[in-house]
């Protein structure tokens, strides 16, 4: 098992190595395989691609996400940032036009119903990378279309599918559109794989994840 130490060093090294993260203002502090980054980053989706960068690590089973946004140059106005997420809304050809965004202080409030996870996910995407943007919040709603059974069915064979998890370790339950992961898995990045992987079933509409990770 790594040390402290050890998973600090290599949460700062993950960090330098991502091309879409400048680490230089980012704070990192690693304890019981749990890891907290403090700092600044110049954009939103700059401090979800450190997360994820942090997540993605050997031995981290928790990150705590402190970091602020600074925008960097001129802010601009919520009229103008809502007017940039409609416009790339509505040219995006997954997302359907039953989403709409609400604009406050730069943060962004996503609401509206959608047939499958991607395109909510799709529409998240789309809206994270819009400059001036200081957070989301993602509210958008799955229609319910199949049986809990064909749905628990369809996550199973997706989690076999997938070279990169260990799928005896996982169980799965579906309820009203609502997934319920228990189980161990290696690392905290396999199981954002499966909360993903449970994700992209029809008809889900939330994932709750209870994973244990056991490097």
């Amino acid at each position: 098992m790594k040390t402290d130490k050890q998973l600090q060093d290599d949460v700062i090294d993950e960090l330098r190595w991502e091309p879409r993260v400048e680490a230089s203002a980012i704070g990192v502090s690693a304890r019981d395989r749990s890891v907290t980054l403090t700092g600044h980053v110049a954009s939103y989706a700059q401090k979800l691609d450190a997360v994820q960068a942090a997540e993605r690590v050997d031995g981290v089973t928790a990150v705590a996400d402190e970091l602020e946004v600074h925008l960097s140059g001129d802010r601009r106005d919520d009229a103008d940032i809502a007017k940039a997420i409609a416009d790339a809304l509505k040219w995006s050809s997954t997302v359907p036009s039953t989403v709409h965004a609400e604009v406050d202080k730069g943060w962004v409030f996503l609401t509206g119903e959608v047939d499958w996870s991607f395109q909510r996910d799709d529409a998240f995407g789309i809206v994270q990378g819009i400059k001036g943007v200081m957070g989301v919040t993602n509210s958008v709603t799955l229609k319910p279309t199949a049986s809990p059974v064909a749905v628990e069915d369809k996550i199973r064979s997706a989690f076999e599918r997938n070279a990169d998890l260990d799928a005896d370790g996982i169980s799965v339950k579906a309820s009203d559109g609502t997934i319920e992961l228990s189980g161990h898995v290696r690392s905290l990045h396999e199981a954002n794989l499966a909360e993903s992987a449970a994700w992209s079933a029809p008809g889900v509409h939330s994932v709750e994840q209870h994973l244990t990770v056991t490097p």
